[in-house]
Order: structure tokens, then C-alpha cells, then sequence
């Protein structure tokens, strides 16, 4: 089963000890099979919405920065207590802040 964990930013700047935590989680779950994809989002983005037969384009940031994703990692696992416990582990080394998991369908 696959899913996409997605995390907010957060105002804790990144230091030099997460950053060595970070690298060894990424390796483990590498070595395990389990991390498919991670990396960082650009703050911006675009925002691209559809209503009838009109398409609007908006370029960001938008005003609610907080709840915009600046993360991400597609993981492959057993089941989805198993994905919890990867995001509950990567919360434990970013600390406070907020992470969504969520299933991802398809082939």
C-alpha cells in the first residue's frame, strides 16, 4: 500500500543535528524499500481552479501560508498503522508541527 505524507512548514529553522537525523532516516527507509519518493516544495506554487468551463490560474504565495504543504514522502508499506508510525517517527526528529497521511489509489 502506498500513501503520501505531506508535512506544513513550521517556524523551527532546520539545524545541523535534524539534518543528520533526517539522513539517516531517509537511508534507512531506502535500504528497507519503504521510501518510493521525499523532497520540498517551493513556498509558492500556483494555484490553477476549474468552475464550469473557465480555468484560473493564480500564481502564490497565497495568504494562508501556514497551510500550504512544504513536503513531502511517498512511502510503501504494509498497512496504514505502519505509515503512521513512519510520520510519527519523523514528527519525534522535526518536531511540533503538523503531518497528513493519506492513501494513494492506482497502478
Amino acid at each position: 500500500m502506498r500513501y503520501l505524507m505531506t508535512t506544513k512548514p513550521s517556524d523551527t529553522a532546520p539545524d545541523e543535528k535534524l539534518y543528520a537525523e533526517m539522513g539517516r532516516f531517509i537511508e534507512e527507509l531506502t535500504a528497507a524499500g519503504v521510501l518510493l519518493a521525499t523532497g520540498g516544495l517551493e513556498p509558492g506554487g500556483v494555484r490553477v481552479t476549474s468552475a464550469g468551463d473557465e480555468i484560473t490560474v493564480t500564481d502564490g504565495p497565497f495568504a494562508e501560508a501556514k497551510e500550504a504543504v512544504a513536503g513531502f514522502a511517498l512511502i510503501e508499506v504494509r498497512s496504514k498503522e505502519e505509515a503512521i508510525e513512519l510520520a510519527r517517527r519523523f514528527r519525534r526528529i522535526v518536531g511540533d508541527g503538523e503531518s497528513v497521511v493519506q492513501e494513494v489509489f492506482g497502478p
